[in-house]
């Protein structure tokens, strides 16, 4: 269940804080107040991508942070081993998302640097988001293909993605095959490639470490002269090799003469004396090392080229297969492989043959499986839809679930689903797409969503899917909703007053325009103030008596 969501500086809200509780929850405010940046704003904690622009002009950042009672046995699932670390048991769990003015965001859970990905596997947990177009989308077969799979439960998901992967590694499979049947007319050629490719690496023996000491080396070996002036500087004004030059060693050792002839006279000048001595045999050493290495730098004339051609050869294969020694490497392995794969090509065959058996058999029995889930499942979802449609003034309407069998199988499976409605009595069930009016599909997609979300997230979030209904079809809605509401948390923006005289909790959205920037605030209402709301929704003005005389009935029927 949601306990508290906070926004900050997204779009028209400055700042707001909603404190919710079990039951319905409705949110209302004139068009254009901001009751969906709310909606956006849980969609951010699920997750979602920040739209552009929703930073409120001036701030640096806009914050959203929701608190959440954690239902039992939330985090037992392993794609949440990680961060059920940092979720103690029976804590409040809270999500945060921070976006920043230049579009970068950043995700929070329980306070700690977290991803989008961990808000959207916490998030589709704890929150069922439909949308104001999510009606739109059940038209679609694949969106009615997983809202039957949801019905099925969370062992039918498991199955899901073992199909999945049974399936994805048939197709892999196939791919082998295909490829290594076609290589019959190029196999010679093919083969002498390959042949060709390894040999030119192997010849090469290419290593990352000698690559790094090559580009080293060659540019040593194109600054010699400069090493070697800069060597042979030092050495000549260490030790000159010219007995008329006087170098620093020789300076030093007369400095040391010097001191040491008069050492006996003062301890301190003794001292001193011994840190010359230092010096002066440092110098020397430094000199012979300095001779020692420009001696060394006598290379041979011709090292720099080969230098330059193993170079040349590196640089050629990495642009041939990849940019890097590892990828050379990685092309080396893959030629030897393909290359004894064309020498037992029998062999690889039969091989490759084996395993895709078995991987169709393993697909096979998987989609079986949930095909037969599937098939119990639609006339099962179909009748309890029906029964809820009757709930929302479609009394008459009947709904059907149709299985087709694919032309090919899918990750999916075998099967597509189509949902059929017939909203009048006499009419043959058609495709939802073709059939349903806005209302309609709006009351169908609460109907289909009430019963999908059966054993889904404690807490249901509905974004004006009351759109195009109203009259006492939209009291039909609110009721329903209120029924939801019976056994989790509903929250509901609105625009019409049947539904909100309903609720158990009513949040206002405002629009203030003072200044340069609009403001948008959220209060909650107390119970002598939802009959002014209903009294602004059903459009007339504050002291209309017959508005109040029917916000009054509103409130008196629920």
């Amino acid at each position: 269940m949601l306990l508290e969501l906070r926004v900050q500086n997204l779009l028209l809200i400055e700042s707001a804080e909603l404190r919710f509780g079990p039951g319905l929850t409705v949110i209302t405010g004139e068009t254009g107040a901001g009751k969906t940046i709310l909606a956006h704003s849980l969609d951010l904690l699920m997750g979602g991508k920040p739209r552009s622009g929703i930073v409120r002009p001036g701030a640096e950042e806009a914050y959203v942070e929701g608190a959440f009672e954690a239902p039992e046995g939330l985090l037992d699932h392993e794609d949440l081993a990680e961060l059920r670390e940092r979720i103690p048991e029976g804590e409040e769990i809270i999500l945060g998302r921070r976006v920043g003015a230049d579009g970068r965001s950043r995700a929070f859970v329980q306070g700690r640097s977290a991803s989008a990905a961990d808000l959207r596997e916490l998030g589709r947990r704890l929150i069922a988001f439909y949308g104001q177009h999510e009606h739109r989308k059940l038209t679609v077969a694949s969106a009615q293909l997983q809202v039957l799979d949801g019905f099925c439960g969370p062992a039918h998901a498991a199955d899901l993605v073992g199909l999945a992967t049974a399936h994805g590694r048939v197709l892999e499979l196939e791919r082998e095959l295909e490829a290594l049947s076609d290589a019959d007319g190029a196999r010679e050629r093919d083969r002498d490639l390959l042949a060709f490719e390894l040999e030119e690496i192997e010849s090469l023996e290419p290593t990352a470490a000698e690559r790094e000491s090559l580009g080293s080396e060659r540019g040593r070996l194109h600054g010699l002269d400069q090493l070697r002036a800069a060597a042979g500087a030092g050495a000549e004004a260490l030790a000159p090799e010219s007995p008329e030059e006087v170098g620093v060693t020789a300076r030093l050792a007369e400095s040391e003469r010097e001191a040491r002839s008069a050492e006996d006279l003062d301890p301190d000048l003794a001292v001193l004396a011994g840190r010359l001595e230092a010096l002066r045999l440092e110098a020397e050493d430094l000199g012979a090392e300095l001779r020692s290495y420009l001696d060394g730098l006598g290379a041979d004339p011709g090292r720099l080229e080969e230098v330059e051609e193993r170079l040349d050869r590196y640089e050629r294969l990495e642009r041939k297969h990849g940019g890097s020694v590892e990828k050379v490497l990685a092309h080396a392995d893959s030629c030897r492989t393909r290359l004894a794969q064309l020498e037992n090509r029998d062999e690889a065959l039969e091989q490759i043959q084996a395993h895709l058996a078995t991987a169709r058999t393993e697909a096979d029995a998987a989609a079986a499986q949930i095909g037969k889930a599937r098939a119990a499942a639609a006339p099962k979802m179909a009748k309890r839809v029906q029964a809820e449609l009757a709930e929302l003034a479609l009394a008459d309407a009947t709904f059907e679930i149709r299985l087709e069998r694919r032309e090919k199988r899918a990750a999916s499976g075998d099967e597509r689903a189509e949902f059929l409605l017939a909203p009048n009595p006499g009419v043959p069930p058609s495709p939802l797409r073709e059939t349903a009016s806005g209302g309609e599909l709006s009351r169908s997609m609460l109907a289909i969503m009430g019963v999908a979300a059966g054993g889904g997230p404690g807490t249901l979030v509905f974004d004006e899917v009351d759109a195009g209904i109203g009259g006492k079809t939209a009291r039909s809605v609110g009721e329903r909703l209120r029924s939801l509401a019976g056994d989790r948390q509903i929250l509901c923006i609105t625009h019409l007053p049947q539904i909100a005289s309903l609720a158990d909790r009513h949040f206002r959205i405002a629009k203030e325009a003072k200044g340069d920037l609009a403001r948008t605030t959220v209060e909650l209402l107390a119970a002598k103030e939802v009959e002014g709301e209903l009294v602004r929704m059903l459009g007339a003005e504050g002291d209309d008596a017959g508005a109040i005389k029917h916000a009054r009935s509103l409130l008196k029927a629920a």
